[in-house]
């Protein structure tokens, strides 16, 4: 390894450590919003209206926030540092104006349309006009929110190009805190307690936002936007949006459509789902999206200057280090799913009966966490070329894969209800990821790109076999089965750390055991 790419090694590990560690906090808050959440409103009609009426801009935040916009924001915002310095200021005011204008047109389309958004997102809820009208209320007061984590995102987006990443992911820390005052508050706000949480996310994203301006103002592109689609560098991040919007939208079209059709299922199935996915995302945040974020710029960065084999060798290394990280992750999940529901949520209205329910989702969705972080990675070696075309074809075959599971599971289920359906949801959301990391892979090695079998070799063997063996450990020796009422939250909390911490040691001397030195794993 050169002098040159040992330090890019160096700092790539430093800027992943501090996104994912920020991240991390984020996460914990949104645990602990979360836990408010199960305690205060259980997962009741209200609940499912309140998750459908955030999920719905919050899918076209993460098109913008995390996905289409940020992907093909960034590579061009690369190539006007590296290359055309004298226009970048320009480049940033005219994607700024743009972006206000096109946000601002559909914020105030999604707050007309609200009561059409919120039938056409949850159908089931059509035979309920108390839980339709409440769905279409807090979404009118969420809608907006998409426009100020956008313009949000776009600031991140910047920051991390100039190597600011702990903004960028301390950032989410101020949804959670509004969300967790708006519930403690909730009774004395509102008749109907949970609209209250509407009004938290509207507010947090108010407050996201102005805490970008100073960094923006320190670097320089705190200016007047103007609106003008004719610059070059709009059309050419409009053109790569395009289909970027499917490519990279793919997993949240997927968990949307598990909403619909979760709708059409007994009453609590959204909640279920809502709560087995926050803790998917906190594995995914804190390494899937963490390593991809701080590579995106990195990449594009080798592919302006031509630097095939550092590019190729990136991405190798990120693969080889996800997989280190998700594949245990996932089994800790599986095995340890009842004791980490029940530690988090069974309090005040969530009973036993959502603790079992949100465990057999939580196990199906496990299933797919390493494809959700490999697929994150993979994503972003095609936009860091700009190419934003070619994923979209293997979303659409993920997404077509999902839509014909969840139907089949619906007309089974509505032929004769079961218990269980809305786990068959989420296991059909894992296996559409899978199929797309296997079609990327396939493409990314066919173009020369990755230059190595990276997922059927000796180092994941060994990672498997290490990941066996601590499942087998906790699977006969763990506390793995939900805890009870009377097992107080510190008993609770105290076993389940337990298990966390030898399940870690367990995986790690295995490791060495079998010759794996974490060292090699360096990015």
């Amino acid at each position: 390894m050169t002098k040159e790419s040992d330090t890019e090694s160096r700092s790539i590990i430093k800027s992943s450590s501090h996104f994912g560690i920020t991240t991390l906090i984020s996460r914990i808050s949104g645990f602990v919003r979360d836990i408010l959440f199960a305690n205060y409103f259980g997962a009741s009609s209200s609940t499912d209206a309140f998750f459908v009426a955030f999920k719905i801009p919050n899918f076209f935040r993460r098109l913008f926030a995390e996905g289409a916009f940020s992907q093909a924001f960034v590579p061009v915002l690369q190539e006007y540092r590296l290359n055309k310095s004298h226009l970048l200021s320009e480049f940033i005011q005219n994607i700024l104006g743009n972006l206000f204008v096109v946000l601002l047109v559909i914020t105030l389309l999604g707050m007309y349309f609200s009561t059409e958004l919120s039938y056409i997102f949850a159908p089931g809820f059509a035979d309920d006009n108390a839980k339709l009208s409440l769905t279409s209320e807090m979404l009118f007061v969420t809608f907006p929110y998409l426009l100020f984590i956008s313009l949000t995102a776009m600031c991140a987006g910047i920051f991390n190009s100039y190597d600011r990443f702990i903004l960028s992911g301390i950032t989410p820390v101020f949804l959670n805190l509004s969300l967790i005052v708006f519930t403690i508050f909730s009774s004395s706000l509102f008749v109907i307690p949970v609209i209250s949480l509407s009004y938290g996310v509207l507010v947090a994203g108010v407050v996201q936002l102005l805490i970008q301006l100073p960094l923006m103002y320190k670097l320089g592109f705190l200016k007047i936007p103007k609106i003008n689609f004719t610059n070059h560098g709009s059309i050419k991040v409009i053109k790569l949006m395009g289909p970027a919007i499917i490519g990279t939208a793919a997993v949240q079209i997927n968990l949307l459509i598990d909403t619909i059709v979760a709708s059409l299922l007994v009453t609590g199935s959204i909640s279920w789902l809502y709560f087995s996915d926050r803790l998917i995302e906190l594995p995914l945040a804190v390494f899937g999206i963490a390593i991809s974020i701080v590579m995106l710029p990195v990449l594009s960065e080798h592919f302006q200057k031509k630097e095939s084999g550092l590019y190729s060798s990136t991405l190798s290394k990120s693969i080889k280090l996800s997989m280190l990280i998700a594949i245990p992750s996932m089994a800790g999940l599986i095995i340890l799913s009842g004791s980490i529901i029940s530690t988090l949520f069974m309090y005040g209205n969530f009973d036993l009966l959502d603790v079992n329910m949100t465990v057999l989702s939580l196990i199906t969705y496990s299933l797919g966490l390493p494809a959700f972080i490999f697929l994150k990675i993979l994503v972003t070696a095609f936009y860091s070329r700009q190419d934003t075309k070619t994923p979209v074809i293997y979303s659409l075959v993920g997404i077509s894969i999902n839509i014909m599971f969840n139907l089949a599971v619906l007309y089974f289920y509505l032929k004769s209800p079961f218990e269980g359906a809305h786990a068959l949801i989420a296991l059909a959301t894992s296996l559409s990821a899978w199929v797309q990391v296997l079609l990327m892979n396939y493409k990314l090695r066919s173009i020369g790109i990755i230059r190595e079998n990276l997922f059927f070799n000796r180092s994941s063997f060994k990672i498997i076999s290490a990941t066996s063996f601590m499942f087998l450990v906790l699977f006969f020796y763990g506390n793995i089965l939900p805890f009870d009422y009377d097992t107080s939250i510190y008993e609770r909390a105290s076993y389940l750390i337990t298990n966390i911490l030898v399940g870690a040691i367990i995986y790690f001397i295995f490791l060495a055991l079998l010759g794996v030195r974490i060292k090699n794993y360096k990015i």
